[in-house]
């Protein structure tokens, strides 16, 4: 049986399911269910001494849509979109000491742990929060940088607004670091283009780790009013951003190497092994958990285990990392991978009822030929296409041999482009241009 226990900021986790700081976690009745199922930890939900964010939780909305922008009335599917406007812990950060204090207990002897999380109005308030929630004995804090609501609240500077200034963020780390004697680690947000800059400046700051990310700041219309749902812009997440947040996720793991909590993107085991396999020891599950209950934790859990076993994983660190380890740094290391070509089994394939990978094919390299798929390797390029659309898996890649690229039958990418070295000079020849105009 696969090992899911996990180290993180210090901390051993019994599994690298973490529940995230949001709805789930605004009730200690609903944390002792998220022990019961199974967590490795649970977040709570923003402590904080902003009383327009703790009234904006007690006025939340939501909107659960599926792929083509309708409200979900039923089954949630893989495909929804968690639309929704919501706050930090709807209680005052000190209302919340004896049930700080009381879950953290009833975690522990659960095997499990219970973390704080924090936003203030001021730098001072993140660190009399954080201060307050040490001294309830838990062990682990994660500041949010990343909620993004406080940016639609006026006179509101929190959340992602901090979230998006190194220096700021690296201010604000920094004091509750010093103030703290346990680990801290900063919720990033993915309204930005520097998460990886801001990840770098709150780890020289002093804290232990990041989360990779938040959700978006989106923007949903219903077309039958013409109106916003939601009335205006919201934060939105769903399984469609796990791509977005893998790619901070891996950037951060390949170019700081730093722990990393990942979120935003997670309905089910598979995608928490994304997640674990691009660079984050911990996971964190959140609004599919509002949606199916807690119970639903659980069957995540499991799901990680028996995939864990039936692939060979021993545990967690086997897995840590290894797809942002094959990976390409920049397309020049692509370009120097063997070339590929596509082959296809006449024996399976359907055509000429079948005509899915010709209409997919740009690049003329596949026709219909005395009613089967014929193939002109000079214009395959390996694009992989034909392999992703066939229904009958009759599509294959294969390495064209050097043999094959000598014969001039198969495509071949002219001599001399991308040459090694060339962008390198280009982009030195453009910096010193623009440095010339300015």
């Amino acid at each position: 049986m696969a090992n899911l226990e996990v180290e993180f900021c210090g901390l051993k986790f019994k599994n690298p399911v973490v529940v995230a700081s949001i709805e789930t976690t605004n009730s200690p009745e609903v944390i002792r269910e998220c022990v019961d199922a199974g967590a490795g930890g649970m977040i709570i939900k923003t402590l904080t001494d902003i009383e327009d964010m703790a009234r904006l939780t007690q006025n939340s909305k939501y909107a659960i849509l599926n792929e083509k922008n309708e409200l979900i009335k039923g089954k949630v599917n893989k495909n929804f979109v968690f639309f929704s406007r919501s706050g930090y812990s709807s209680t005052h950060y000190k209302e919340w000491v004896p049930y700080l204090k009381e879950l953290r207990q009833y975690a522990e002897d659960h095997g499990s742990h219970l973390i704080g999380s924090a936003g203030g109005k001021t730098v001072q308030s993140w660190v009399d929060i954080c201060r307050t929630i040490e001294d309830a004995g838990i062990k682990l804090i994660e500041l949010n940088f990343g909620c993004p609501h406080p940016a639609m609240m006026p006179g509101v500077h929190g959340g992602s607004m901090i979230g998006q200034d190194p220096r700021v963020a690296a201010e604000v780390t920094r004091a509750v670091v010093e103030a703290v004697d346990i680990p801290i680690f900063i919720k990033l947000t993915p309204d930005q283009s520097k998460p990886v800059e801001v990840a770098r400046a709150v780890m020289e700051a002093g804290a232990a780790a990041v989360t990779a990310t938040n959700r978006h700041t989106g923007f949903v219309v219903d077309i039958e009013t013409g109106r916003p749902r939601l009335a205006g812009p919201a934060g939105i997440g769903g399984t469609w951003a796990k791509p977005l947040s893998l790619r901070w996720v891996h950037k951060i793991f390949t170019e700081l190497g730093v722990p990393i909590s990942g979120s935003n993107g997670i309905y089910d085991h598979k995608d928490i092994v994304e997640f674990i396999m691009t660079g984050a020891s911990t996971v964190q599950i959140g609004s599919v958990l509002m949606l199916k209950g807690i119970k639903y934790l659980s069957k995540v859990i499991r799901g990680l285990e028996e995939f864990m076993d039936s692939h060979g994983y021993p545990d967690i660190q086997s897995m840590l990392g290894i797809a942002s380890r094959h990976s390409v740094r920049d397309y020049s290391e692509q370009f120097r991978k063997p070339r590929m070509h596509s082959e296809v089994n006449v024996e399976s394939c359907r055509n000429p009822k079948c005509t899915i990978c010709i209409q997919t094919c740009f690049y003329d390299a596949l026709a219909q030929a005395d009613g089967v798929v014929g193939m002109l390797h000079k214009n395959c390029i390996g694009c992989e296409m034909c392999t992703n659309t066939c229904p009958f898996d009759s599509m294959k890649m294969h390495t064209t041999s050097e043999e094959q690229r000598q014969s001039g039958e198969f495509f071949r990418i002219p001599e001399a482009v991308f040459e090694a070295g060339k962008f390198e000079k280009g982009f030195e020849r453009g910096i010193k241009l623009s440095r010339a105009l300015d």
